[in-house]
């Protein structure tokens, strides 16, 4: 029996009406993901793979449970010992190395609090999140560019009691007596001592900061029975069993990897194929890892969908492959039409957040809609709310809000931490306000609009960018476009488009190719939503998670001005 069929009420059901009626998880007043799910099926099936881990080159290998145990065992002992107890918090600079998945389940065995973060932080990135979290340890790869950045942070925090470096072999040994060399002192810790009921399901056990695009981060934390939450995700949206190979790409520092490379995954005994590649994302050698590992299961964000699309498909054995799931940003028709024309697999999408669990879905009696984000999940009771706090009609746009006058649901975020003002603008009047909008058709069905903050007001209109995008995305020139409001003393705003190109047209970009691609906006959508400002570039700006960052778009036509090619 997998781990997660313990937690559920009822495993099986006859219809959507069904799951939605009768669903429900059991959650027990002291639930370790580290204990209850790693450590049990570390005695059921020791030899069950858990982890296929592969830089996509030469080297490759398996992790089993007992693998992950043992490991994590050793590093919750080593932890211990230089004094990480209940309720401290470490920061996890790891990329994709192996050593993330240990260290999470280390320091869940330990009580202690994880801190994902990326590699590209600056250092008074690092800083900044030190002193915010009272962090008292960090764990980093030992690229000279984190290392350098995390030494300089601890000297602007001057807080962090522990810097560790995990030296993968090839790395020179580090003689600065202020760090620690992880694998030396992990092999070197006594034998570990189970701390059964070391925590609560209600303590703190997972921190993410989120993209801070226009204020300073907020940190949203999880508890520990928020793995719980991602049953739903694993079981009944990727649709994992046992026998499933999951890949998804991303990195650790974002929430989409505990989504997609750990706790879902794991509690339904699913193999979790990891693709740790330095340097530039490759399409062409995803796919051959896809090939290479036999992963039937893929997930992403669209991007790496699109720039595979870009790559000869019939160069390689796709065939393992059986459900593809996307989630992150909105994903254009064409995208799916296409990867279903060359793979014959429908990909399903799903709405949710850093600071709440799968709050909409495709499951597995769900009809698809191109388009949609799914119809509701049985973990939230949800409304969409206008600007007067009135339940919208049918397509009529409002935002998410979920319910919590009855309590917090399972999976939605424990708090801003040290943030009282966010939690109050976020939380009152009985829900939790996503920020996001989106619309319910006569069906059920939920469509994604846009962030409350990103939609543009023209004339009277009220636009949503990603309907724009949707319609500039079906022109053959256009790669990747991102579309945002820029001040106007006679419309209120425009509609701006940002364009990169496809390779075959960057030397047309011009007002040409601007006027072509304005026209031929008008007839996909409505007139008054094509954009009157057309701006070609060679990248998006992108946060360190890979989403398009519309703000940092809109701040810079403020400072600089727009640029402006075509016509009004």
């Amino acid at each position: 029996m997998a781990v997660f069929e313990k937690y559920l009420k009822k495993k099986d059901f006859s219809s959507y009406e069904d799951f939605m009626d009768t669903f429900k998880i059991d959650v027990p007043v002291h639930f370790n993901f580290g204990y209850d799910v790693v450590d049990v099926y570390a005695e059921k099936q020791p030899e069950k793979v858990a982890i296929t881990w592969t830089d996509g080159h030469s080297v490759k290998y398996d992790v089993t449970y007992n693998d992950l145990k043992e490991k994590s065992d050793k590093i919750a002992s080593f932890l211990q010992g230089i004094g990480i107890e209940k309720g401290d918090r470490v920061l996890l600079i790891l990329r994709r190395r192996i050593e993330w998945w240990y260290t999470m389940v280390a320091l869940h065995k330990l009580g202690a609090v994880a801190i994902p973060a990326n590699h590209q932080l600056s250092d008074k990135d690092i800083a900044y999140r030190c002193i915010a979290a009272g962090v008292k340890a960090i764990i980093c790869c030992d690229t000279t560019y984190v290392m350098e950045n995390v030494q300089k942070a601890n000297y602007f925090a001057n807080e962090v009691h522990h810097l560790i470096y995990v030296n993968d072999g090839n790395s020179p040994k580090v003689e600065d007596e202020e760090w620690i060399d992880f694998w030396k002192a992990v092999n070197e810790a006594p034998e570990f001592k189970p701390m059964k009921r070391v925590n609560m399901s209600s303590d703190n056990m997972l921190i993410y900061f989120t993209s801070g695009t226009t204020s300073h981060p907020k940190m949203v934390v999880h508890d520990y029975a928020y793995p719980l939450a991602h049953i739903l995700t694993a079981r009944f949206w990727q649709c994992l069993n046992e026998e499933s190979r999951l890949l998804t790409v991303t990195d650790s520092s974002w929430v989409m990897a505990v989504w997609g490379m750990l706790y879902g995954q794991l509690l339904v005994g699913a193999t979790v194929v990891v693709y740790d590649y330095e340097g530039k994302f490759d399409a062409a050698n995803l796919l051959h890892v896809i090939e290479d590992c036999r992963v039937t299961s893929f997930f992403s964000p669209p991007t790496v969908y699109r720039f595979m699309l870009n790559e000869d498909l019939t160069k390689y054995d796709l065939s393992s492959l059986t459900y593809c799931v996307v989630a992150g940003e909105l994903a254009h028709r064409h995208v799916y039409d296409d990867w279903k024309k060359y793979t014959g697999i429908e990909m399903k999408e799903c709405y949710g957040q850093t600071e709440v669990g799968l709050v909409t879905g495709f499951f597995p009696w769900v009809e698809s809609r191109t388009g949609s984000i799914g119809k509701a999940s049985p973990l939230y009771s949800m409304d969409l709310l206008n600007e007067n706090m009135e339940v919208c009609g049918v397509d009529e746009v409002g935002q998410v809000a979920i319910r919590i006058d009855r309590g917090r649901p399972l999976g939605v975020f424990k708090e801003y931490f040290k943030d009282k003002d966010a939690m109050e603008r976020n939380n009152h009047d009985g829900y939790y306000f996503t920020g996001d909008l989106a619309r319910k058709d006569k069906n059920g069905y939920y469509w994604f609009v846009s962030r409350a903050d990103d939609v543009i007001k023209s004339s009277g209109y009220r636009i949503s960018p990603s309907e724009v995008e949707t319609a500039l995305m079906l022109h053959p020139a256009v790669l990747e476009c991102a579309v945002t409001g820029v001040p106007d003393e006679v419309r209120g705003q425009l509609i701006k488009a940002t364009i990169v190109l496809k390779s075959l047209f960057q030397n047309e970009a011009g007002p040409k190719l601007a006027k072509e691609i304005q026209e031929f906006c008008k007839m996909q959508t409505s007139p008054y939503k094509y954009p009157r400002v057309v701006e070609f570039v060679q990248e998006l700006p992108r946060t360190t998670t890979g989403k398009i960052r519309r703000a940092a778009i809109r701040r810079q036509d403020v400072i600089l001005g727009t640029k402006r090619q075509g016509t009004r």
